[in-house]
């Protein structure tokens, strides 16, 4: 069963606010948990543990991930153009 991730604040969820199960991976380079901040709140997610947190939560996840992806393949050009420049 899915437990609420460790909300590192003292306020309670918004009765209205709809939380969803989620998992984050547990990866080889970085086993930290994950700090995500919402506004004032914030919550601390544990890496290979199902947990319920609200779709904000999964939003600010999904978009940081956007933002890595972008961020490689912008790297993995850059260092393709300097390869090319450098074969002339």
């Amino acid at each position: 069963m899915a437990d609420e991730a460790k909300n590192t604040t003292n306020e309670v969820q918004e009765p209205e606010e709809e939380l969803v199960s989620i998992r984050l991976p547990v990866i080889k380079e970085n086993n930290s948990d994950v700090f995500v901040r919402v506004n004032h709140r914030t919550w601390l997610i544990k890496r290979g543990e199902t947990v319920k947190v609200p779709k904000c939560v999964v939003e600010v996840l999904h978009n940081a991930e956007q933002a890595q992806l972008e961020a490689f393949e912008y790297e993995a050009k850059a260092q393709k153009k300097i390869k090319s420049e450098s074969a002339k």
